[in-house]
């Protein structure tokens, strides 16, 4: 038995086929993307390095390094330091904390070349920070090969070599005393004097 279309189905396929030429048609210019286009985006910048900064430490790293402390000098006797110039009541004023102790570095357990490093980082820190007076923990010497408090002749030796430490003293037996040394930073800024602390 044959079927036969009816006239709707024949009006339907017909309004397919020339919608179906029509979209041809309109489409006929359309050239078509082979793949997809990636957007080409610009890559973030590297954050800056400070360059000169990095150096500058390297340097006084090095020179640091170069400059071993004689033993034989007597620095006990140096358990103050004033920078030439400023006034000696200053050694006073550290020891008796007139400026209040706002950071502090443990050296214990440290070898002399790790507390140097330490003792180097710590300090450009603390400048950062714009802290002008620190604590560092150098220790007694009693559990050291000799009895001698040799690290604690070194800080001392290195602390006078940097042209930011303005003083150090011997703190009282309560903050430290001979095993501790407290010090007085030049400050960030230039609109104060020492005098004027």
């Amino acid at each position: 038995m044959k079927h036969r279309s009816s006239p709707h189905s024949q009006a339907g396929s017909s309004g397919q086929d020339d919608d179906v030429a029509l979209f041809r048609d309109a489409v006929a210019d359309v050239t078509p993307v082979s793949a997809p286009q990636k957007a080409l985006l610009a890559k973030p910048r590297p954050k800056p390095v400070p360059g000169q900064l990095l150096r500058d430490e390297r340097e006084v790293l090095k020179e640091l390094l170069s400059d071993p402390l004689d033993v034989t000098e007597d620095i006990d006797s140096n358990s103050v330091f004033v920078r030439p110039g400023l006034p000696r009541n200053i050694a006073r004023r550290l020891r008796s904390g007139y400026w209040s102790v706002r950071l502090e570095l443990d050296l214990h357990g440290f070898t002399t070349d790790a507390a140097r490093a330490e003792l180097v980082r710590f300090l450009h820190d603390a400048r950062l920070a714009g802290q002008r007076c620190v604590r560092i923990i150098h220790g007694k010497g009693l559990r050291s090969q000799h009895g001698e408090p040799v690290l604690k002749h070194l800080v001392r030796h290195w602390l006078m070599q940097r042209d930011e430490i303005l003083a150090f003293a011997e703190p009282h037996a309560t903050s430290g005393g001979s095993g501790a040394v407290v010090v007085l930073l030049k400050s960030n800024h230039k609109t104060r004097t020492e005098s004027d602390d």
